[in-house]
């Protein structure tokens, strides 16, 4: 019997649900933590969260295939593919600050058609299907409609602006941050902020989920050079993301085109 998208999308939310109860318990308590390698903290909590989304996912699906930050890749090698990243934001996490999230997409020939982030500390959950547009808990969202750059509200570091010369067209912008990205781009999906911009490495695990997320609320999701992102391959790095609403994309790659090396 084939498997419907809905079918997935339900599997995929409750164990989602699941899993953000897991973490939850572990931030409410304290999780042990260590260093993969240097700068790279993970905790018992992001083990546990991959082992249950593993176990109830790829027992539900053997056939799909899995990468995840925590257990690599694994699974079958057809065109759906799981993509998790099990706690993104592992530092604010152990430092207890409530700005990590659970993220969970489902890649279909490289394209993410499922989405799932969730902020259990907040009980902020939002959910994307190709298609079927974005919700935070149960209720339609759309991105930022707002279009100048001048009074924007950037998830962004303000000094990254003040060394490329930047704050002269951001004069009256609202800086600010929160330590997963994906986080950030759901804070833009659902209109709080015109724009996240991260200058940094990320991998497909970091930012699958919050794409489909963003551009099915109607904004739009690229490098800091405008191009687009594709999922699936064997290096899964894409080398900077933005997430804006659909107004203020091209200002924004505008002025990130002028970065200094």
């Amino acid at each position: 019997m084939a498997i419907s998208l809905k079918q997935d999308h339900d599997l995929l939310v409750s164990a989602v649900r699941e899993a953000g109860a897991v973490a939850l318990r572990f931030f409410q308590s304290g999780a042990k933590s260590w260093h993969k390698k240097p700068n790279d903290p993970v905790s018992e909590a992001d083990i546990a969260v991959d082992n249950l989304l593993r176990e109830k996912l790829m027992g539900a699906r053997p056939a799909y295939g899995w990468l995840s930050e925590e257990s690599g890749r694994q699974g079958g090698n057809g065109p759906e593919q799981w993509v998790i990243d099990p706690i993104d934001g592992t530092r604010a996490f152990i430092d207890g600050k409530p700005e990590f999230t659970i993220c969970a997409a489902l890649l279909q020939d490289g394209q993410p058609t499922l989405a799932a982030i969730f902020n259990p500390a907040s009980d902020e959950f939002f959910e994307a299907t190709c298609g079927g547009g974005a919700k935070l808990n149960g209720k339609a969202i759309r991105a930022s409609g707002h279009a100048s750059l001048m009074e924007a509200r950037f998830l962004a570091s303000r000094r990254t602006f003040e060394r490329h010369g930047w704050l002269a067209r951001t004069a009256k912008a609202d800086f600010a941050y929160r330590n997963s990205i994906a986080y950030r781009m759901a804070l833009v999906a659902c209109g709080k902020y015109d724009a996240a911009i991260s200058l940094t490495e990320k991998s497909d695990w970091d930012i699958a989920a919050a794409d489909l997320l963003v551009r099915e609320a109607g904004g739009r999701v690229a490098t800091a050079d405008g191009e687009p992102l594709t999922y699936g391959a064997d290096k899964h790095r894409h080398p900077s993301v933005i997430a804006t609403g659909a107004y203020i994309f091209d200002d924004v790659v505008d002025l990130l085109k002028t970065r200094k090396p």
